[in-house]
């Protein structure tokens, strides 16, 4: 098994050194590969420093490295570029929620009110960004009254999006029953999934309603179902190892989630394959297994080298 691992660290090793398969700075962001992503545009911005979307796409990685002020900094030299891109004020408002997550109270007031501002600003100059309009609703169903918080509003958003895709106005009517502690929210969470046409998203936001609830037979289940159904990429297999890690269930199911989702092509930018490394290496610790742990943190390290929970991970497992 140690000498499988190894072979496969040693590819990744190939595969990033090589970069052959993805040109684009896109295809790069997409397949994980940040530190080659992070050369390429910044090589092209040499070029073109005016380019806004070559910062949106700079933004976007960091966002994925977890360096939240870099992703901010990026973020707003794109806007001060394109100011009327929609897209560019949502991965602002990601990344400043982001940091707001990971700081003191005090600080996470004042992020979480630019959160809004961005997040507005995104859906009013594009109606039919659905992503901003997600975005928006979850932030009004988390944030409290003082700082914007309203469930109405979130309902709002839900209604907009309704005429456009009924599943995904099924998840935030579900996100705001959940809220309003109803008692509804799984029946909605269900009909979101019955009324969508690749269902593998929504049985997954039910596995996360189930962990949050304390219903972790129902959460392994939902997850199962999740990679059961139709998709159009191995992503549930990655959301559904991360979510079976933070409940501290399954850990060799999720383990196999991960190898399984390492082992295609096409990866999704909203999983990477550094951090995809990464979460196998925990578990790996998790269950002991500290040396090949070390070789997927390692791994993990060879295409993010700036990923600093890794890099943490790495230096804990080799002492």
């Amino acid at each position: 098994m140690r000498i499988l691992r190894c072979f496969q660290l040693l590819l990744v090793f190939v595969v990033a050194a090589l970069g052959q398969a993805d040109t684009s700075p896109a295809d790069l962001l997409k397949a994980g590969k940040a530190d080659e992503a992070l050369r390429t545009i910044n090589a092209s911005l040499a070029q073109d420093p005016k380019d806004a979307g070559a910062y949106n796409l700079l933004c976007r990685v960091y966002f994925q490295l977890e360096l939240w002020d870099n992703a901010i900094h990026m973020g707003e030299k794109s806007i001060s570029l394109e100011p009327q891109n929609s897209s560019y004020h949502l991965w602002l408002g990601r990344a400043q929620g982001r940091k707001a997550e990971n700081s003191n109270p005090f600080a996470a007031f004042g992020l979480a009110r630019k959160v809004k501002t961005e997040f507005e600003r995104a859906v009013a100059l594009d109606a039919d960004n659905m992503a901003a309009r997600v975005d928006l609703s979850e932030y009004y169903l988390e944030a409290p009254g003082f700082l914007g918080g309203d469930k109405n509003k979130a309902k709002l958003q839900a209604d907009y999006i309704a005429r456009h895709d009924l599943a995904l106005a099924g998840y935030i009517y579900a996100r705001v029953e959940e809220k309003q502690g109803s008692g509804r929210a799984e029946e909605k969470f269900k009909k979101a999934i019955a009324s969508a046409e690749n269902p593998s998203h929504y049985w997954m936001e039910l596995a996360h309603f189930y962990r949050r609830t304390g219903r972790l037979n129902d959460m392994e289940s939902a997850v199962s179902q999740a990679i059961a159904s139709p998709h159009p990429n191995y992503i549930p297999n990655y959301d559904g190892a991360y979510l079976l890690l933070r409940a501290g269930r399954n850990f060799p199911g999720a383990i196999q989630m991960l190898h399984q989702y390492l082992s295609q092509d096409g990866p999704a930018e909203e999983g990477p394959a550094f951090h995809a490394h990464y979460l196998l290496g925990v578990l790996l610790e998790k269950q002991g297994e500290r040396k090949d742990a070390a070789i997927e943190y390692q791994a993990a390290l060879t295409l993010a080298s700036q990923f600093k929970p890794a890099r943490d991970a790495l230096a804990r497992v080799s002492r």
